[in-house]
């Protein structure tokens, strides 16, 4: 008798958190920062430094000020 096909389970995929990200100085203090991915780029956003669309599937950067809770983080454009 054949065996069943089994579904093989897709991976999770790994959410970043805080604590993947880096600290830079800035020109108004401290800022942490982590580099998102094109593939976990998954909702648009609007960039605050040239105010054009972030949209899904575009590798990008989020940042916050340190020390905040990430309520206030915003998502840039790299290059």
């Amino acid at each position: 008798m054949p065996r069943k096909n089994r579904r093989l389970r897709e991976p999770e995929r790994r959410r970043g958190t805080a604590a993947d990200s880096s600290t830079v100085e800035g020109p108004g203090g401290r800022y942490q920062f982590r580099r998102i991915t094109g593939e976990a780029a998954e909702k648009t956003y609007r960039c605050p430094g040239c105010d054009l669309m972030i949209r899904p599937g575009t590798p990008h950067v989020v940042a916050w000020a340190d020390g905040g809770d990430g309520d206030d983080r915003r998502h840039w454009h790299t290059g």
